[in-house]
């Protein structure tokens, strides 16, 4: 069984918790980091190989991250969260937390069923540098894409995006989350199941979840502030399951001699996860774009190409 060091489990689970959040696939830095690094790292840092540990810790770093989410929108979720038990209780979704729990619930249904039923395959087929360097790339041109639309848009309407001032404190960030989730609450169940299963393109390393919900919501009219928002209240439930699910791995025999490194990935990515969840609230707050994500995919994407090709 391969070796994991404290050295590659801090560095792999700063990365995580940092583009988890970008819209830049976690899975596929986690994929094309080792292979561009080389040597042990290729060897010990390798998701497709069987009996590694390595899949079991990424994703078992997945919990950290899902816990500085959780952290950051703690107000929200305890109103969501209440929303969802005052639905039970009543017997009925008449507001607009309420709706949204279940709107929250009915989107993560398909990426849900998709990951127990294809995350093994999409592993072993497409979770190899090459391809995943191909997947980045095209994430890069998905974001492009969907800029270059929205701009056209809003060229042609009053521009949604530029009318919304910036939040300038975390009271009045609260106030505008609260707004935010009003607007969210009036979409459709199958508009969100629509949104939701757009997150099961990203079993395929290179694919990011974020990017692929923040892109979907805004070709189904949502501005990008608001597609954004819905893509980080729909991450932390997934990627919460989907570390959940390999804790157990983590404690048995493949967690032998790695449990110290998992705890040190483990505190970098939620300290990644925070500060990045924080940066980017602001950063799309003031109608900033996709496009510089876009452009690192991109270059990422065809570089690494380059790179492992000629290699």
């Amino acid at each position: 069984m391969s070796h994991l060091t404290y050295a590659e489990a801090g560095i792999v689970g700063l990365i995580q918790g940092v583009t988890e959040l970008f819209p830049i696939s976690s899975l596929g830095h986690a994929v094309l980091i080792p292979a561009l690094v080389g040597g042990q790292w290729a060897t010990d840092l390798n998701v497709s190989a069987a009996n590694s540990p390595y899949l079991a810790f990424i994703v078992g770093l997945h919990v950290a991250t899902a816990l500085a989410m959780i952290l950051y929108f703690w107000r929200d979720w305890l109103r969501i969260i209440g929303g969802f038990f005052s639905s039970l209780r009543d017997r009925q979704i008449s507001t607009a937390d309420q709706r949204l729990a279940w709107l929250i619930i009915t989107a993560t249904i398909p990426v849900g069923i998709a990951g127990l039923l294809l995350e093994h395959l999409f592993r072993v087929v497409f979770s190899k540098p090459i391809p995943t360097a191909l997947f980045l790339t095209v994430n890069g041109i998905v974001l492009f894409t969907a800029e270059r639309l929205r701009r056209r848009s809003d060229a042609s309407s009053a521009g949604e995006d530029a009318s919304v001032a910036p939040p300038l404190n975390r009271q009045e960030e609260t106030e505008a989350a609260v707004l935010a989730d009003r607007r969210l609450a009036t979409m459709g169940f199958k508009q969100v199941v629509l949104l939701g299963a757009s997150q099961i393109l990203a079993l395929l390393p290179g694919i990011s979840r974020d990017g692929m919900v923040t892109v979907t919501g805004m070709f189904r009219g949502l501005s990008r502030e608001d597609a954004v928002r819905f893509s980080f209240l729909l991450s932390a439930p997934v990627i919460l399951a989907a570390g959940a699910l390999k804790i157990p791995d983590l404690l048995g025999p493949l967690g032998n001699g790695i449990r110290g490194q998992v705890l040190v990935g483990s505190v970098l990515s939620f300290i990644g996860a925070y500060l990045s969840v924080r940066f980017l609230v602001r950063y799309f707050s003031k109608s900033r774009t996709l496009t510089p994500f876009a452009i690192y995919c991109m270059v990422a994407g065809l570089g690494s190409l380059i790179y492992l090709a000629i290699r």
